[in-house]
C-alpha cells in the first residue's frame, strides 16, 4: 500500500523528487500521527498537530499564517492533513521551483480564498506579523502606510489589491516578496537539515549489501 501511495504521489507532482525521499518523508509522517482509535477513521495530522510541527520542526511563529499553512496543505479540507498532502506539502519546502512556492505563498496569503490579497488581508497578516513597538501611540497608522507602500510596489494593475499575477511579477522582479507579508516557508537552516537528513538516509540505503 505504501507503494502505492508513493506512486499516486510522485505521478501527480509538478516536480521531480526522489523515490528515497518520499519513503522517508512517509515514515516521519507515521512517526508523528496519532493512530485513531477507530481503524475506520481517517489517518492524518489535526490542526493542533499540524501547527506544533510548523512552531517547533519548522520554526514558524505566527498562528494565523500557521492556519493558513495547514489549509494550504489540507487540500481536500477534511480537517485533516493525510500523507499524501503531507509529502506533497514538503516537497515544495524542500525541493519546490520558485514558481511552486509563489502558487503556496498567495495561497497562504489569500485568506478568504477569493484569489487576491486585499487591503484588508494586508494588514490583518502584517499587523499579526510585526512587533508593536512600546512608543507607538497608533500602530494601525503605521501598518496602513506599509500597506499603501505594499500596493504601490505590487499592484501593477492599479486595482488596490494584489492578483497573483500582480504578485509573480513583483516576486520575479524581487524575490524577498515572496513571504512579504509573513513567513509560510521553513527557516532555511531547519530546512536545510531536514534536506540534509533525508540525503544521508538516501546515501546509506545506497550502499551496497545494505538493506
Amino acid at each position: 500500500m505504501e507503494l502505492n501511495i508513493i506512486t499516486s504521489i510522485i505521478t501527480f507532482f509538478y516536480f521531480t523528487v526522489n523515490k528515497i525521499e518520499v519513503e522517508c518523508l512517509i515514515k516521519l509522517f507515521h512517526t508523528l500521527v496519532v493512530e485513531p482509535s477507530d481503524r475506520h477513521a481517517i489517518v492524518g495530522l489535526d490542526r493542533n498537530t499540524f501547527r506544533n510541527i510548523l512552531h517547533v520542526t519548522f520554526g514558524m511563529t505566527d498562528d494565523m499564517i500557521m492556519d493558513r499553512v495547514f489549509r494550504a496543505f489540507d487540500k481536500d479540507n477534511d480537517s485533516c492533513v493525510s500523507v499524501t498532502e503531507w509529502v506533497e506539502g514538503l516537497s515544495i519546502f524542500l525541493r519546490g521551483t520558485l514558481e511552486e512556492k509563489m502558487k503556496y505563498c498567495f495561497e497562504v496569503y489569500d485568506l478568504n480564498g477569493d484569489g487576491y490579497i486585499s487591503r484588508e488581508e494586508m494588514f490583518h497578516m502584517l499587523k499579526n506579523s510585526l512587533l508593536k513597538q512600546p512608543s507607538e501611540e497608533d500602530p494601525d497608522e503605521g501598518i496602513k502606510d506599509l500597506v499603501e507602500i505594499t500596493l504601490k510596489k505590487m499592484d501593477y494593475d492599479h486595482d488596490g489589491k494584489l492578483s497573483y499575477t500582480d504578485f509573480e511579477k513583483a516576486v520575479r522582479d524581487e524575490n524577498l516578496l515572496l513571504e512579504a507579508f509573513g513567513p509560510c516557508l521553513p527557516d532555511i537552516k531547519l530546512l536545510c537539515f531536514v534536506y540534509c537528513a533525508l540525503q544521508n538516509v538516501y546515501v546509506f540505503k545506497r550502499k551496497p549489501g545494505l538493506q
